[in-house]
């Protein structure tokens, strides 16, 4: 099983250009939402949900930088 920390720290790097907190917001909850999608299909798709969660982490991690400016 992958963990999280198995992931590369460029590949939780918010969305370059992105600094609208609206935009990183609406991206964080898609992401999610689709994670949960993917989850609970009868046939898991545990990598997507997993690829999809990062993109959410990284869309906070955006929106928490674009807060801080």
């Amino acid at each position: 099983m992958t963990t999280f920390g198995s992931i590369s720290r460029r590949a939780v790097s918010p969305t370059p250009g992105t600094s609208d907190p609206i935009q990183l917001h609406a991206e964080a909850h898609n992401a999610l939402s689709m994670a949960l999608h993917y989850l609970n299909k009868p046939q898991a798709n545990l990598p997507g949900a997993r690829r999809k969660a990062v993109q959410a982490l990284a869309a906070l991690r955006g929106l928490d930088l674009s807060l801080e400016r």
